[in-house]
């Protein structure tokens, strides 16, 4: 479509991803099929079994359910259209289906950042301050931390979309991408990015940086904390019920970090392959190290094997006659 300046106005995209390889797309649909489906399975067994099971009725928990709904709603946000897309000879997406692809995308990264960093807090304050576990992390403050968490996250993406969609596209209708990520988007601008290019520097440092600080300075309290435990037994136990989150952490800034603030390789391709193994691999380990690293997930999971977490469920709604 063109305005009357003879200007080309874009009304989709082209989403080129690995199309001029298209039988490592057929080995990409299959291996991506199998990690999304054990994404959502995965994650939302551990929703389950938190609803299910009153021994996981605490903040720590409450904080793993919104990480694993944050994470099946992060990769549904691109995956099931990537999915399409690698069978189709030519991938094609809307203006407005850009837009929320990238809003969403973008608000549920943030949004696992900020969180991340509660979670941090909560085994912080849960090591470091058992004895005021109880009064300093109540049920109205985690649902205040969750609430902030995924506030900032959509905050911060609904301003990076509106200057972004402000921004003239003249054309150029290529993302070279799997999907519609903001860096790759504001590729094709016609327009002035330095605002764009400023406010993503001041996000990424207030968003990713600050978190990732505060879960530093946690984890240096918690370590002290526990080497001040008298047992090996007790240093143990208490290592324990943070060891998960501590992965999942290394795992999430590390992936981020090798994505992002590397040097840009040569070959796009690696680059696209480094973007898809953060977006979609990434949240599928986080049910898998929780279920591993996990006493009482594990305990769970059992019992919801068993059927006795359903049969004691069952057994508090009243029988009528």
């Amino acid at each position: 479509m063109t305005n009357g300046a003879n200007q080309t106005v874009v009304t989709e995209f082209v989403l080129l991803g690995l199309h001029d390889h298209h039988n490592l797309e057929m080995v990409l649909f299959v291996l991506c099929l199998g990690i999304y489906s054990v994404n959502v399975l995965g994650n939302a067994l551990l929703i389950g079994l938190n609803m299910l099971d009153p021994r996981l009725h605490t903040p720590m928990y409450f904080f793993l359910s919104n990480l694993a709904l944050m994470d099946i709603c992060g990769t549904s946000s691109f995956v099931p259209l990537m999915l399409v897309n690698f069978l189709e000879t030519q991938s094609t997406i809307s203006f407005p289906g850009c837009a929320l692809q990238m809003y969403l995308t973008l608000a549920l990264g943030s949004t696992e950042c900020v969180l991340l960093a509660m979670m941090a807090c909560d085994r912080y304050v849960a090591i470091c301050q058992p004895l005021r576990y109880s009064e300093l992390m109540s049920w109205h403050t985690s649902m205040w931390m969750a609430a902030l968490s995924w506030g900032a996250g959509f905050a911060n993406s609904l301003l990076h979309s509106n200057l972004t969609w402000s921004l003239p596209f003249c054309g150029h209708n290529i993302i070279n991408h799997f999907f519609c990520e903001i860096l790759a988007v504001l590729k094709l601008a016609c327009g002035d990015i330095s605002l764009n290019t400023l406010l993503t520097v001041v996000s990424a440092a207030v968003l990713t940086l600050a978190p990732l600080l505060l879960i530093f300075l946690s984890y240096v309290f918690i370590l002290t904390a526990i080497l001040r435990v008298p047992s090996a037994a007790g240093q143990h136990k208490a290592f324990s019920t943070c060891s998960a989150h501590l992965t999942v952490v290394v795992i999430f800034y590390g992936t981020l970090s090798f994505v992002y603030f590397k040097p840009k390789a040569e070959d796009l391709y690696l680059d696209k392959l480094l973007a898809l193994f953060y977006g979609i691999v990434t949240p599928s380990l986080n049910p898998i190290i929780y279920s591993l690293r996990n006493a009482e997930v594990k305990a769970a999971a059992i019992a919801l094997l068993r059927g006795d977490l359903l049969s004691r469920k069952m057994a508090c709604f009243p029988v009528v006659l």
